[in-house]
């Protein structure tokens, strides 16, 4: 029973010292925040990977469509031109110049349909990433208008430049936006 009682006293005055030094770390400032300036190589793996895995866990309940339709992937296109394409880049497009100075980066987009799923992918947007500049899209956008984009990032792979190009001038009659 005794060393129990040494091994929780050293648990807890472990976790004082963690508190101590983070308290310290925020009323010191010692913490760099300026987005100048890339984050440690700890701080960078710590923020991606807890951000992965809150996603998969968040996207676990999401139900996504069978399938998408070629109105939904349109429409979905005019919606990623006017709301993400300037922070993630599309087909033969860069991102804007002025996002080098977020720090992350936002990711470029033409392969995410390879990395997440269609429902991380409606989580993502949705819900937005915390400290990384991309917001919730699911506060202005309708969860119609959110699947649209997502049709879109699943397509957007096979989607050559100058097809981006020339799909990204022709709009739909009704527009993007609520149904």
């Amino acid at each position: 029973m005794r060393g129990w009682a040494w091994l929780l006293g050293g648990v807890i005055l472990t976790l004082a010292a963690f508190g101590a030094t983070g308290l310290v770390v925020i009323e010191t400032g010692a913490f760099d925040t300026r987005a100048s300036t890339p984050h440690n190589i700890v701080t960078a793996w710590a923020t991606h990977t807890t951000m992965i895995h809150s996603v998969r866990q968040g996207a676990e309940d999401v139900r996504p469509p069978a399938a998408f339709t070629p109105a939904q992937t349109v429409a979905g296109m005019h919606l990623y031109e006017q709301r993400c394409l300037v922070c993630h880049g599309g087909p033969g497009v860069a991102r804007a110049t002025w996002v080098q100075g977020m720090n992350p980066p936002p990711p470029f987009l033409l392969d995410a349909s390879r990395q997440w799923t269609r429902g991380q992918l409606f989580w993502v947007v949705k819900n937005g990433v915390k400290m990384t500049g991309m917001p919730a899209w699911g506060i202005t956008m309708s969860d119609d208008d959110i699947w649209d984009l997502v049709a879109f990032l699943e397509a957007m792979p096979q989607m050559k430049p100058a097809d981006f190009q020339k799909a990204a001038a022709v709009r739909s009659p009704s527009g993007p936006g609520p149904r």
